[in-house]
């Protein structure tokens, strides 16, 4: 009869420490490339019969999870924190000892599962995440250039936008010395960079339950999408 074999991945940005358990026991623990590709190749040379590849939470693990169950892995996100309990109970903290940890959570099956989110689901997360960003920085950029401006006597009227352009190269029509210094951070100022995910957004279809109106905000349909994707 065949053993099943339990598989923990301890994931770092350049390594990844690889622990596999079979019956009880450790049967085989070393290293390789943070690549879910050359993982797959070493659970399946090392443990063929691998029930569970349990790894935690963390930068690489939703490209960890879908990479590795593309390749026919069982692969099992838990949580980090609710790892963590077990795993401090190491007498040494090493990535080695804490791949074997999660091999033993994964071999007694003490964890807690994380669901974790499809590809469309994280760009759009990722969509919201950039725009805001974007947003912040042509709010800095603007303050930045009201301020430099004020200190040589010249008040930006209040607007946004091209309104916010016109302004300030209005004021620097006669100062020369000045425009040197503030139409290269004017230039860097990305004026549309509020606007540009709302088009992307739209053109996700909304579902068919649960947010029936076609014509429901972009920003509201990416948080009800980003919360219900995935549940079925």
């Amino acid at each position: 009869m065949t053993m099943a074999e339990y598989v923990g991945l301890d994931v770092s940005m350049k390594e990844t420490a690889v622990s596999i358990r079979r019956d009880g026991k450790r049967i085989w623990r070393g290293k390789c490339g943070s690549d879910p590709k050359l993982i797959a190749e070493v659970i399946r040379r090392r443990a063929p019969e691998a029930a569970r590849v349990v790894f935690e939470t963390g930068p690489l693990s939703v490209w960890f999870y879908h990479a590795l169950t593309a390749e026919g892995l069982p692969a099992i996100c838990i949580d980090a924190r609710h790892a963590k309990a077990a795993l401090d109970m190491a007498p040494n903290k090493t990535d080695a000892n804490d791949a074997d940890g999660l091999a033993q959570l994964a071999e007694v099956g003490f964890f807690r599962e994380v669901r974790v989110k499809g590809f469309d689901s994280m760009l759009a997360r990722t969509l919201v995440a950039a725009r805001n960003r974007l947003v912040q920085i042509t709010t800095e950029l603007s303050n930045q250039i009201r301020g430099l401006m004020k200190t040589f006597g010249l008040v930006v009227p209040a607007g946004k936008g091209s309104r916010f352009e016109t302004n300030v190269r209005a004021l620097l029509v006669d100062q020369v010395e000045l425009a040197r210094i503030i139409l290269p951070v004017l230039e860097a100022w990305p004026a549309t960079a509020g606007r540009r995910a709302e088009p992307a957004a739209r053109r996700q279809r909304p579902p068919e339950r649960g947010l029936p109106d076609p014509h429901v905000g972009a920003r509201c349909w990416r948080r009800h999408r980003n919360l219900v994707c995935d549940r079925d």
